[in-house]
């Protein structure tokens, strides 16, 4: 609950910057992408830079997910085999060493 409130606290912080940063910075930007030329105003590209790296983080952070998903997938199975095999060993008659 607290987390949910200091992420939610953090976002409006950062929208409330991104507000006063656009009204007192009214001007243009020019932009060389090699095979064009863009003049955005200062907010938008600002506003475009960070929702694309914001959008990379959370692909990134995706992947890594993924990876850990697939990870906890292989150990459950090797668990479960493991277990299984424990069990069967367990079920095993004891001998003695005569």
């Amino acid at each position: 609950m607290l987390k949910k409130i200091g992420v939610v606290l953090l976002l409006l912080v950062i929208f409330t910057l991104m507000l006063v940063f656009t009204s007192t910075n009214p001007g243009f930007v020019i932009i060389d992408l090699f095979f064009m030329e863009v003049s955005p105003s200062i907010p938008l590209a600002f506003s475009v830079t960070f929702v694309s790296g914001w959008v990379f983080g959370l692909l990134c952070t995706t992947v890594f997910i993924l990876r850990l998903i697939h990870e906890r997938r292989q150990l459950r199975r090797k668990l479960s085999y493991t277990e299984s095999e424990l069990a069967n060993l367990r079920s095993l008659p004891l001998t003695d060493a005569d």
